[in-house]
């Protein structure tokens, strides 16, 4: 190093002098001098030369650069990673600000779409009741196909003949050509079927989705004067097969007879499932039981496929339905039957509609009634 070269030059005479003047000792000395670290040559100044003064001053002059240069290049390095920390942040803040912005685009989209799917799903199924009044499906459809091209399904207010006040129906008016009340409909499960007489008569559900219209309604609707009403029963299965069981004539008894159920001639793919296959299995005229109405004619019980049952509805997860000694129909069954009555399917219940001998699956059901033309 320079350092190094100038201390050389400067002792350089003083070295020759010695020489000259025949030190031996110095001649003769162990160069541990060497090996001696400079701090002990400054401490004993007596035996330090002139020059040593300035090799110290020299190397203390030194050792402040570099640690200058070291505090310097510390700061700088200090700068530079906060700059870079500054940087990473401010880039990390910029992209999170970018995908703030899209999340905040994309809530705004999806409520955008939510909206219009609520407002399609209200238009689709006419929430809000249509203030277009008839006795029945049947006689709006008569009275809107006149001024209206196609009149959607929805829910209408009927005033059928003979009753104080109005009620919602759903009505089906793109179904085999419109016109038919929906006093049934089974879909998703998610409405308890399972419910008392009270329930069974004035209704329950959503008119838009599951429910049961109620029997005093269905009686008002199907019992006006001059009129003759036909029941149809739509069957879907789990394997998405269709069926369909028809009664060219339905009507209902008042309360005063548990709405005893009389039925007219058959048509349909299904089967005759109320009638059964024998007198015992017939449900044609049998009114109607719940969990706390017993009308089933298990008096005191019946026999089952050799199971002793005392109530039908009971033994049917507490559904109501117009059951003689059970029978082979029950359209207001539940899926929870089968694990309660010990693996006995008891779920929605057509069962003459089979293949290969199986009852199917019922995935979901509709009964509507539809007013026909009469002989007079």
């Amino acid at each position: 190093m320079m350092w190094t070269a100038a201390v050389l030059l400067l002792l350089s005479p003083y070295l020759f002098s010695s020489a000259d003047k025949g030190s031996s000792s110095i001649a003769d000395e162990d160069f541990s001098v060497k090996e001696q670290k400079p701090v002990v040559e400054v401490k004993n100044r007596d035996s330090c030369f002139i020059p040593c003064d300035l090799t110290v001053k020299l190397l203390r002059d030194e050792k402040h650069s570099i640690c200058g240069q070291l505090q310097q290049s510390l700061l700088a390095f200090g700068r530079s990673t906060r700059k870079l920390m500054r940087d990473v942040m401010e880039e990390q803040q910029r992209a999170l600000d970018i995908l703030s912005t899209q999340v905040t685009e994309l809530m705004a989209k999806v409520q955008t779409l939510s909206s219009e799917v609520q407002r399609s799903n209200t238009e689709m199924y006419s929430i809000k009741p249509v203030q277009s009044h008839g006795r029945d499906c049947s006689d709006i459809k008569d009275n809107l196909i006149s001024v209206v091209p196609k009149i959607p399904s929805g829910i209408y207010i009927v005033h059928p003949e003979h009753t104080d006040s109005s009620f919602e129906v759903f009505c089906e008016m793109d179904y085999m050509g419109g016109g038919w009340t929906v006093m049934q409909r089974r879909t998703d499960g998610l409405m308890d079927f399972k419910q008392a007489w009270t329930s069974y008569v004035d209704g329950f559900g959503n008119l838009a989705g599951e429910h049961w219209l109620g029997l005093k309604k269905v009686f008002h609707i199907v019992n006006q004067k001059d009129t003759r009403f036909q029941l149809h029963i739509a069957l879907v299965s789990y394997d998405d097969v269709t069926s369909y069981a028809s009664y060219d004539d339905f009507r209902l008894d008042n309360e005063t007879h548990f709405f005893s159920i009389h039925l007219g001639r058959y048509a349909g793919s299904a089967g005759d499932a109320f009638r059964g296959y024998d007198q015992e299995q017939n449900q044609d005229t049998a009114p109607f039981s719940a969990s706390d109405v017993d009308n089933d004619g298990c008096n005191p019980s019946c026999s089952i496929s050799n199971t002793t049952v005392e109530s039908c509805s009971l033994q049917q997860n507490q559904t109501g339905w117009w059951f003689n000694q059970c029978g082979l129909a029950n359209l207001n069954g539940t899926p929870e039957d089968a694990e309660q009555n010990h693996g006995q399917r008891m779920s929605i219940l057509w069962d003459t509609w089979r293949q290969s001998g199986i009852p199917y699956n019922i995935k979901s059901v509709t009964m509507k009634i539809r007013r026909i033309a009469t002989n007079n």
